[in-house]
């Protein structure tokens, strides 16, 4: 019998986002290893919090793709700005895969994205009970992450999202997280357990547009500047809460020669939307596909990179999806994702928006000079590998 593995997690394409497409990158880099792949999934939704077109009103879906097969799983779905009912569609899909885990026959080693952290404690409960080596891939460290968010208060409810925090790193065989940070606090709790860095590097080949763009650049010599007098920042991603944009958005101030475009889709839309039609500084594109959206990004001169509070353990994966596209770092938070962008000169770390206003002056004025898109490429190629950091991961799954 061939090498088999299981992925859970709550994001899978056709969904769009940092999540489905780290999934999706970890599928299909297993497959090109010989693995036979079966990912567990909700019926997609996200980010609408609605049951995509050709799945609505199905309990279950089953795609095959060589080696590859997707089970999407019924849950009732939701974007909703409620907690509860959130839980609630949360824990719908974790019910759904709770009963496929319990009489379905699966592979007998597990990775399970984590959080969201009922799916994961479904999974690894599940996974444990029949014997299967569960591989934990920590993305965010809940419940501290909505602590810090301020989407959760300490009290019972807290305590008992922490003791399911708890029991999935203890009955994890491996620990892959995506930040030192969280590596240290599972191993402050769980000394002795095996942890491993895996970041989220994406794998995709630089469109030929920014390609061609940055190498015409190098060639000639000059910084990453457009030709126009306009400076324009994008922002591409989820327009949530964590992001806080729509909290940027009223703060900032954009001086003239200098504008803000928006690509995404999430909770805080309507109101970004809203605000850009009063604010002409402010351009809100909406929802596009990745491959669209990274033939786009050559278009801009660097990329806003935001979190509403510090989050121990987040590291967002916009630094490295779009650094690889040689976009400058515009990064509006602190921590290891802050760290990461000095050490490696992708561009800026701000942390109030004081500072940035100043900032965003002074670039207006030619006083700050973008990175070279050439030299952020060839730093990102050599120091955020997908393929050489997945050498190493592919080891330590294979011994565990």
């Amino acid at each position: 019998m061939g090498k088999e593995i299981l992925i859970i997690s709550n994001y899978f394409p056709p969904e769009q986002g940092a999540a489905a497409n780290r999934i999706q990158a970890l599928a299909n880099e297993l497959k090109r290893r010989s693995y036979k792949v079966a990912v567990i999934c909700p019926l997609p939704n996200y980010p609408k919090g609605k049951v995509f077109p050709g799945f609505k009103g199905k309990l279950s879906h089953k795609e095959q793709n060589g080696n590859l097969t997707i089970h999407r799983l019924w849950l009732l779905a939701s974007n909703s700005q409620n907690k509860f009912v959130r839980l609630f569609s949360m824990l719908s899909f974790a019910f759904s895969l709770s009963l496929f885990l319990l009489f379905k026959k699966s592979p007998k080693k597990v990775i399970i994205q984590c959080s969201p952290l009922f799916v994961g404690y479904a999974g690894v409960f599940f996974s444990k009970l029949k014997g299967k080596k569960v591989i934990l891939n920590v993305s965010d460290l809940w419940p501290l992450a909505g602590l810090e968010m301020e989407l959760l208060n300490q009290g019972t409810y807290y305590t008992i999202l922490e003791k399911i925090e708890r029991f999935n790193y203890k009955k994890s065989d491996l620990v892959l997280g995506q930040s030192h940070e969280i590596l240290r606090y599972v191993n402050q709790i769980f000394p002795e357990k095996k942890t491993v860095l895996y970041r989220n590097y994406p794998d995709f080949d630089i469109p030929e547009s920014n390609s061609h763009f940055t190498s015409a650049l190098h060639r000639a010599g000059l910084p990453s500047v457009t030709n126009s007098k306009e400076i324009k920042i994008v922002y591409a991603g989820l327009l949530g809460i964590a992001q806080g944009l729509y909290e940027i958005c009223k703060q900032i101030a954009l001086p003239a020669n200098i504008s803000l475009h928006i690509y995404g889709e999430g909770p805080e839309a309507k109101q970004i939307e809203d605000l850009s039609v009063k604010n002409s500084q402010i351009v809100f594109h909406g929802m596009i596909d990745r491959t669209e959206l990274h033939q786009v990004l050559g278009n801009y001169d660097m990329t806003l990179v935001p979190l509403a509070n510090r989050i121990y353990g987040s590291v967002p994966s916009k630094i490295f999806e779009y650094s690889r596209l040689g976009l400058p770092i515009l990064y509006f938070s602190e921590g290891e994702g802050a760290e990461l962008v000095k050490k490696h000169q992708l561009g800026w770390s701000i942390s109030d928006f004081e500072k940035l206003n100043v900032f965003l002056s002074q670039l207006s004025k030619n006083e700050i000079l973008l990175p070279e898109r050439a030299a952020i490429i060839t730093t990102v190629k050599e120091k955020f590998n997908f393929k050489k950091q997945f050498d190493e991961i592919i080891q330590v799954i294979e011994s565990c």
